[in-house]
């Protein structure tokens, strides 16, 4: 399996997120960062993902890392509540953005509820503060949100942060890139 970059919105539920996936497919395919139908260059599901296209090298930050000629090197655009995490030494480890204390352990046990989306928020067992899962601090960049990016080996090309920041701007929502080196 090849390694991934995913973008995640810093919210657990995105209103109108398939709409706003199709709108980000689009502005993606009008830049040629990616082609306009699905092939299977996918690495998940059914393995079909959107082709790299040649714009993706003004946005890359080591173009030639790009995965051009590579099996799996499309875009896959997921709509369904999902958790994004580094898959190799993941550590688990979370702080309260009020109290800056661990909670790493509850808040990972919370995820139960969070994934069937009973809830959205976590609520800090150490001081009661209460906010989306997203607006916890992580150690190692992960991401929980009813809407993922994953840009399957692009990982080591990496994205340059006008772009990100660019994304984040068009879909509405601050976003955190989440590197998966061995997507199981």
């Amino acid at each position: 399996m090849t390694a991934q970059l995913i973008l995640v919105p810093q919210i657990s539920t995105l209103p109108a997120h398939e709409q706003k996936a199709q709108a980000m497919l689009r502005w993606l395919v009008k830049r040629e960062i990616v082609e306009a139908l699905p092939t299977t260059c996918g690495q998940g599901g059914n393995g079909m993902a959107y082709a790299i296209g040649p714009g993706a090298r003004r946005i890359a930050q080591r173009p030639e890392m790009l995965p051009y000629g590579e099996a799996h090197n499309g875009l896959e655009i997921i709509t369904n509540r999902c958790i994004y995490v580094p898959t190799r030494s993941f550590l688990e480890e979370a702080g309260c953005a009020e109290c800056r204390r661990e909670v790493g352990v509850p808040l990972f046990d919370s995820l139960e509820v969070w994934w069937p989306g009973e809830t959205d928020n976590f609520t800090c067992p150490e001081c009661g503060h209460e906010d989306d899962i997203n607006g916890f601090l992580f150690l190692q960049p992960c991401g929980f949100s009813n809407l993922g990016f994953i840009f399957n080996g692009w990982a080591e090309a990496g994205l340059r942060p006008a772009f990100v920041e660019e994304f984040g701007e068009r879909l509405g929502f601050a976003l955190r890139q989440v590197r998966v080196d061995d997507p199981a």
